[in-house]
């Protein structure tokens, strides 16, 4: 059913619509999410659900539900905050319906889930980690790393512990900021948190275990230098084996303000070395380029040779050392 085919069922419908909210697929049609769905799925009441006469089978989570021609109706959703009306009609609104796809877990439904996701943390950057604090915990940290890409220098972690409903406007994923932005995040960031911690990978332990590898030590490391233990860690993308309750976000630096914090303390962290590593090999243009292989950086490298901080694994340094070896 499209959303047209939907209201045109709703009218059909013979209940009083203020009694009852309209949820999963017919809701994400409706507000422009989806394209169509199969039925209409709705809550209401534990009241009006026990006044239908519908015929009565077991839902998704194995609750009593009812059902009638498209429409199917439980009372284990009626959340009456999270709605919005369109047309006289409520609708359970983003945030209930991503929480209730999340819960349901349909393989079939993943790239759905992903991109509410998206859309609930576009809107609210602390989404995370009010859940969180709703459920008692209150040390909430964020790790993010910066510098898996360059072929120079180590790979930086940070681990940041923010305080309760944290504020910088603006804060976001370290790589969407101008310079200067991040400079001054830096700085207030590391005036109100709770506790910050940093952990830094040298490019000789990239080359021996990897990057990955090394992303990870890297990320331990900030976490055992955070000054206050965190009670649960809010980490971008990446699984870690902790003896602390994680969560791994995809793009979490974007859809998380902890992790966005974390991600301006690494990226700030690690450029502040190269800028003194520019200092000291202004020819590979390290300020501008932070390690990364511009056509500057290769074209110094086939120049002037390496230097001990570049990685030796990396492509284009492995590539120039096999090549330095065949002419001799």
């Amino acid at each position: 059913m499209t959303k047209d085919e939907i209201f045109h069922k709703l009218e059909e419908l013979k209940l009083d619509k203020n009694q009852y909210i309209i949820i999963g697929g017919a809701s994400l049609v409706c507000q422009g999410i989806i394209d169509e769905t199969d039925d209409i799925d709705l809550s209401c009441s534990k009241e009006m659900f026990d006044s239908l006469t519908w015929s009565v089978k077991k839902g998704y989570f194995g609750d009593d539900i009812k059902s009638f021609d498209v429409y199917e109706v439980g009372c284990n959703f009626y959340d009456t905050e999270h709605i919005v009306v369109i047309d006289g009609y409520r609708f359970a609104d983003i945030v209930s319906c991503y929480e209730v796809k999340k819960l349901e877990n349909k393989p079939k439904d993943k790239k759905l889930v992903q991109k509410l996701e998206l859309m609930v943390c576009s809107q609210d950057n602390y989404y995370f980690e009010r859940k969180l604090r709703d459920e008692g915990i209150t040390l909430i940290a964020g790790v993010d790393e910066v510098g898996r890409g360059p072929l120079v220098g180590p790979v930086v972690a940070a681990c940041v512990i923010l305080p309760d409903e944290f504020s910088l406007d603006g804060l976001t994923d370290s790589k969407k900021l101008s310079e200067k932005k991040r400079e001054y995040f830096y700085d207030q960031i590391m005036k109100q948190a709770v506790a910050v911690g940093v952990g830094i990978i040298s490019e000789a332990k990239i080359d021996e275990v990897n990057i990955y590898e090394a992303t990870k030590l890297a990320m331990k490391d900030a976490i055992s230098k955070c000054s206050v233990r965190p009670e649960h860690i809010l980490i971008d993308a990446m699984p870690l084996s902790l003896d602390i309750p994680t969560t791994s976000i995809i793009k979490g630096d974007f859809k998380s303000i902890t992790i966005s914090a974390a991600s301006v303390i690494a990226k700030v962290t690690r450029d502040r070395m190269l800028d003194e590593l520019d200092k000291k090999y202004p020819m590979y243009d390290f300020k501008d380029n932070k390690g990364y292989p511009t056509k500057k950086h290769l074209e110094a490298i086939e120049k002037y040779g390496i230097i001990p901080e570049h990685r030796k694994s990396y492509g284009p340094v492995r590539d120039f050392l096999e090549k330095q070896l065949t002419l001799f």
